[in-house]
Formats: C-alpha cells, structure tokens, sequence
C-alpha cells in the first residue's frame, strides 16, 4: 500500500496489487478501498493489476477542507492514474465512486480508458428536480445530512441495514459485514461525508456519460437497491451511454454481499476478459 500528493498537496493512499492491464476501482460513500478488498484479490489472482484508493477525506488518505467535491474527486482519480503510468484501464465504480469514474471520462476523455464498470452507480441523478422527476426528494438527502451531522456512528450502524437489505426477509448477511461498513465510514472525516452527500445526490451527470463514447461500459446494479433506486439509475444509464450492457440482479441489494457479490465477480472477470 502506497500514497501520492495531489497538486493541491493532500495526500491519497491507494493499493496496487499484482500486474498486468489495470482495473482501477472507486469506492462508495463513506466507505474506502477496503470494500473492494474481495475484488481486488480477484482480479489480481487472474492476471490484472489492481488499483484502488481512499477518496480524499477517507480511509487513510488526508482530510482537507477543501476540494470534497466531485470534479476533484476526478481530477484526483487522473492524478493517480497518471502518477502510476497507467494506460488500457478498466474502470470500476461502486456508488459514488460510480459518479467519480463518470466525471473522470467527462473531464478527461477516454484515451486512457479501455472499459468501465459502474456498479449501483448514482448517474444520471439521484436528486429529483424539474428535469429529473424521478428522482428522491432533497428531504432525503437533508436526512442523510443531519444524521451524520448530529449522531454518525449511530447513522451508519441504521444505514448497514438498508445498504445490505438486512432488512429484507430471508437476508444472509452478516453482523460482521455491518461492522465493517461502520468501521469504514467511521474512519471519513466527518466534512468530507457531509460535503459528499450533495456531490452524490445532486450532480448531474448526464453529459458524463454522452462522453463514454465507444467505451464498452458493463452497468450493473440490484433490482433491491433501497440506496440508489434502480429507475432513476442503472436504467436512465443504459440508456446513455453509448456501449453500455445492462445487467440487473434480482432482489439484491446496494452493497455487495452473498450471492449478489458472487455473482457479480463473475461477471466482472468475464467482462474484464473479454
């Protein structure tokens, strides 16, 4: 496990596994690289390198006040990619960091990008506005503000529930992936998780996605997700974005446990492979 510093001097801490063509992955909010942990492992044990690393704000990368916004989150991401010389990359983003690896295509192309995967991802939109009715109501996202503002370990240990859909009859998931999910968000500073709240509810990235080009993009998501609400998302998505494959899972979840994530690293590696 290594780090870098940004040009706006915040230090980024990232994994780089194994060798071979990249797959670099982004995290969810409030999570870091360690929820790719499983698939990281994957990838690497099949002949790829694999990257992934703390958003700023995050995990054991720096706290700044400044720049928890979703460009630089991009502009970060290209800094890292560009910081190991790395070209032909498959880019995977879970969530927020699904948002992350759209505004990174927006903002600096695809000549260094063979595929993406966006995994219960929040483009288009999550907020619901006059051109995006669809969308949640800001009541929802205010309410994700104020439990972090007020009571966050308490927040996300109720949040876990819904991210694995514990709350669904004939769950498997375990307290000790709950606690993990706990454990991870804990370590957020708590400006970056309040400051990342707008960024991934309210972002448009529409014309993100337009710029996917001939990018072949694997879109998968559960049809369960009580997180980012399939029809406003992997749908409108698809739709978008000019190669992409839509894959839905059938009454899984936003976070990846169980036979949901078994069956996703198996797409994963074929899409990866192909």
């Amino acid at each position: 496990m290594s780090d870098f510093t940004t040009t706006d001097g915040t230090r980024i801490h990232y994994k780089d596994w194994g060798s071979g063509r990249p797959v670099v992955f982004s995290h969810g909010w409030p999570l870091n690289s360690d929820a790719w942990d499983g698939q990281l492992r994957l990838v690497a044990e099949n002949g790829f390198r694999a990257v992934a690393h703390d958003r700023r704000g995050h995990g054991r990368s720096d706290q700044p006040w400044q720049g928890n916004d979703m460009d630089t989150y991009a502009d970060d991401l290209a800094q890292l990619i560009d910081h190991l010389g790395l070209d032909d990359v498959i880019l995977v983003g879970h969530s927020t960091g699904g948002g992350e690896v759209a505004r990174y295509i927006g903002r600096h192309g695809t000549a260094r990008v063979a595929k993406a995967v966006l995994l219960g991802a929040v483009p288009p939109q999550m907020l619901r506005t006059d051109s995006n009715p669809e969308g949640l109501p800001i009541e929802v996202f205010d309410g994700i503000r104020e439990g972090v503002r007020s009571d966050r370990s308490a927040f996300y240990q109720a949040l876990s529930e819904s991210f694995y859909g514990a709350d669904r009859p004939g769950s498997t998931v375990s307290q000790g992936a709950r606690d993990a999910f706990w454990l991870m968000s804990m370590q957020a500073g708590l400006k970056a998780a309040y400051d990342c709240v707008a960024q991934f509810s309210e972002t448009d990235f529409t014309q993100d996605l337009e710029r996917f080009g001939d990018v072949p993009t694997l879109i998968a998501h559960g049809d369960d997700d009580q997180i980012v609400p399939i029809a406003d998302s992997a749908h409108k998505a698809a739709r978008i974005v000019p190669k992409a494959t839509l894959k839905v899972y059938p009454n899984a979840p936003h976070g990846l446990t169980g036979a949901f994530e078994e069956a996703f690293n198996a797409d994963l590696l074929d899409f990866i492979k192909q």
